[in-house]
């Protein structure tokens, strides 16, 4: 099922809020969500004609725990299909997507149990937004570089194209989980090799050597104290300069 509207507060939100009732996988799209969240309920910020917001409700045979490298699964899917069209999109663990080292995009997973008697259905609302065209406006209150594909790209060939990736991956993802994706992730991997701090409310965790990701989707990171996995969470990653280092 698929549903269009001109503006709506969040897509995810939307999908979330109806789950018990789906039946079958929807796509919602929007012109405009005026409370766009990305992941640990920060602000997504998005502009009417020059932004590409929409969420997939999905339901899977997994369980809630399984799905944990779902946002890693969903990056490899966007990643691959803005490649394929001539975008050199990297991936930021966990789940940002890269242009020349500015935020393009970002995916938020939500889950969800639908309980019926003694049986249950698990739904995972996935939301993409990605900065099609270049908006000063809405770009003037995001504190780090935001990069755009700024081309005349049709937004509904986008968004056709985006979203067959992602139910090839959703099928794979269910019968196999995150395995037949790590390779794939690591190939984007836009820190690899690189150093890296992690910080948790301004907290400083970690610094080390970006890896890659394990088969649960943690980050590896090369510390002074040996390998750390870093699990995703309200945490921030961010490039080291060299004067940090």
């Amino acid at each position: 099922m698929i549903e269009v509207v001109a503006e709506t507060a969040s897509t995810n939100t939307d999908l979330r809020q109806r789950v018990d009732q789906l039946k079958v996988p929807v796509l919602r799209a929007a012109e405009y969500q005026s409370a766009g969240r990305g992941r640990a309920g920060r602000a997504w910020h998005a502009a009417v004609g020059d932004s590409l917001c929409f969420s997939l409700a999905w339901p899977f045979s997994r369980s809630v725990a399984q799905l944990t490298g779902l946002p890693l699964a969903v990056g490899v899917a966007l990643a691959d299909t803005l490649r394929a069209l001539g975008f050199p999109v990297s991936l930021k663990w966990p789940n940002d997507l890269l242009l020349n080292a500015a935020k393009l995009g970002g995916v938020l997973v939500e889950t969800a149990t639908v309980r019926s008697g003694t049986t249950h259905q698990v739904w995972a609302v996935t939301g993409v937004g990605i900065n099609v065209r270049p908006n000063p406006v809405r770009d003037a209150d995001v504190s780090h570089e935001v990069a755009s594909l700024g081309e005349p790209i049709d937004r509904n060939e986008l968004l056709a194209k985006l979203i067959d990736s992602l139910v090839d991956v959703f099928t794979l993802f269910d019968a196999n989980g995150l395995a037949p994706f790590i390779e794939r992730w690591q190939r984007w991997h836009a820190y690899a090799g690189l150093p890296v701090r992690v910080t948790e409310q301004n907290q400083l965790l970690f610094e080390g050597i970006a890896r890659g990701i394990d088969s649960e989707g943690c980050l590896q990171l090369e510390t002074s104290s040996g390998m750390v996995a870093v699990a995703a969470g309200d945490i921030s990653l961010r490039l080291l300069s060299k004067g940090d280092v």
